[in-house]
């Protein structure tokens, strides 16, 4: 089964949540990837970015699920959580290789293999658009389906 993976910018959880059935790409424009699991990926992200355990985080109800109305079944949109965007945005290259190396290494410890250079051009292009969000009152989303 393929999984397709695209995150945006929204103003708001509304305005997200709003696209779940399509996807962003007629309202936002965003990144497309695909083939892991994302959920899973968003709490490794920010745990290796802040420190804070992948329990805590998972207890903490990262990420934020805006829009699931099939249980699942269907397409969903999550919200990064602030301290992870906040992470990206202010991420040099050569964090975002050290985080997407450790991210590699968990991967590989849970027996999934993930190339590094694809992790690195994910993250980096998270940060890119992390940064673009500036002084504007958006979030980082992704839709997946």
């Amino acid at each position: 089964m393929s999984i397709i993976i695209k995150f945006f910018l929204a103003p708001s959880h509304d305005a997200a949540a709003a696209v779940v059935d399509g996807g962003p790409d007629e309202a936002f424009e965003s990144l497309a990837y695909g083939n892991f699991d994302v959920e899973e990926a968003l709490i490794e992200w920010e745990s290796i970015f802040t420190g804070r355990s992948f329990d805590a985080l998972v207890a903490a109800g990262e990420p934020e699920a805006v829009a699931d109305p099939d249980d699942w079944e269907g397409p969903v949109v999550f919200a990064a959580s602030r301290a992870l965007q906040d992470a990206l945005a202010a991420a040099d290259q050569s964090r975002l290789v050290e985080v997407s190396q450790l991210w590699v290494e968990e991967r590989a410890s849970d027996g999934k293999a993930f190339d590094q250079d694809i992790a690195t051009k994910i993250l980096s292009d998270l940060a890119r658009l992390a940064r673009g969000i500036g002084g504007q009152n958006h979030r980082l989303y992704c839709w997946m389906a």
